[in-house]
């Protein structure tokens, strides 16, 4: 289905256009009609699904085309973290780029001119404020957010939200909402205490449920079965050649970010680390260095697993094997974006077998085994249900061709 067969006001169609948009995805054809016609929703959809224009084309359409106070706060977009307002927000401005409709966004880890910024939009009103619980909670004790007006509430990555702790604070900001209005809650994952939240905040709402908990098929998957010492070495090796140019490198510990950040510049790698020991400058800046490929190296924690629309990722490489399968999704999802290919490594130690292999029963079927180059030493047998302890003299399962790619010195 094509934008142009939506209906959306043309002031967004041609935003549309400028950013070289034609055809939406499934999210989209089945989330924004519903939207449209003034309904609440509740849409479970993957990373990289296209839910954020989703969400963004009709709100704009609304705003546009339905009577509202200008002087009010009109719409509210809930996320869990700063990057993520921030992307949205950029996504928002290039949406509406044709169009009056005012937007801030709001998130802490800024200095105090950015606190001053956003109080004033709040105090005078602006059509869309995209938020963290947290920070918006801070204006609300003020007493100065005007928020009688407000028509729309967004809540993404709702799952994220409360796996984080923010039920109360989301209930908190609810409570100054008014009644009457429309709600769209977008997460990856449906649990139960998702379904809770469900209840208490939608009316009647339309359920939307798209391919959650699968990776998409255009992405290759292997797996190495390694010693956790055998990791850096063999990361430095698959990126020590140019096959790939945009490389994400997943680590579920600040430390292990640090440390194989290190590892990789001193072999000359253009490398750099994000996590939440950097400041927000800091990380804005790398973001944007990765973005305009003065970067092709990001070694990071599971902060950018989720909400960061960075394109043209040509492979995934999770250091360390993810909590849980919705997890892995959201790691590898980070490539092969808009139908593009992309390829995901993840390199599993002894003591992280069982973690993948429930893994792979959340998939449905085993991720390919690649095997280790020899110089590397021997690697253990994949046997999740005993991990086998000590040295092996066996090889990881999978074959010589499957191996990872060789740096330019090995070749």
């Amino acid at each position: 289905m094509k934008f142009t067969d939506l209906g959306l006001d043309q002031r967004i169609l041609d935003g549309i256009d400028a950013m070289g948009y034609e055809t939406a995805t499934p999210v989209q054809q089945q989330v924004m009609v519903p939207i449209l016609e003034g309904k609440d929703i509740i849409a479970s959809a993957q990373t990289g699904t296209g839910k954020t224009a989703a969400f963004l084309l009709p709100l704009i359409h609304r705003l546009l085309t339905v009577p509202h106070d200008s002087n009010e706060i009109n719409a509210m977009i809930i996320v869990p973290t700063r990057e993520l307002a921030i992307q949205i927000a950029e996504g928002l401005e290039g949406l509406s780029y044709f169009t009056d409709v005012s937007s801030i966004a709001v998130y802490g880890g800024s200095g105090g001119d950015s606190f001053n910024a956003e109080k004033k939009a709040l105090t005078q009103g602006v059509d869309i404020v995209i938020c963290t619980p947290g920070r918006m909670i801070a204006h609300l004790n003020m007493g100065y957010v005007k928020l009688k007006g407000l028509k729309y509430l967004v809540l993404d990555e709702a799952d994220r939200m409360l796996d984080m702790g923010f039920n109360d604070d989301i209930m908190k900001i609810i409570s100054f909402l008014p009644k009457e209005r429309q709600n769209l809650l977008f997460s990856a994952t449906m649990p139960m205490k998702m379904r809770e939240l469900a209840r208490k905040i939608l009316r009647e709402p339309v359920e939307i449920n798209i391919a959650i908990s699968k990776p998409p098929e255009q992405i290759v998957q292997k797996a190495f079965i390694v010693y956790e010492p055998q990791k850096i070495p063999i990361i430095k090796d698959m990126l020590g050649g140019s096959k790939f140019q945009n490389v994400i490198v997943f680590c579920s510990k600040k430390q292990n970010v640090k440390q194989l950040t290190a590892e990789l510049k001193r072999a000359k790698l253009s490398a750099e680390e994000i996590h939440s020991d950097l400041d927000q400058t800091k990380r804005e800046q790398v973001l944007q260095d990765f973005r305009n490929k003065k970067l092709n190296i990001l070694v990071a924690t599971d902060i950018l697993s989720r909400g960061i629309d960075i394109e043209d990722i040509d492979l995934v490489i999770n250091f360390d094997v993810p909590n849980d399968g919705e997890d892995y999704v959201h790691r590898i999802g980070r490539t092969a974006r808009a139908a593009s290919k992309g390829t995901a490594f993840t390199l599993v130690s002894e003591k992280e077998q069982n973690k993948f292999a429930a893994i792979e029963a959340l998939l449905g079927e085993p991720v390919l085994k690649g095997t280790v180059p020899e110089e590397f030493g021997p690697t253990p047998t994949y046997n999740p249900r005993a991990p086998r302890q000590g040295g092996q003299n066996r090889r990881s399962q999978g074959n010589r061709r499957n191996g990872p790619p060789r740096g330019d010195k090995k070749k």
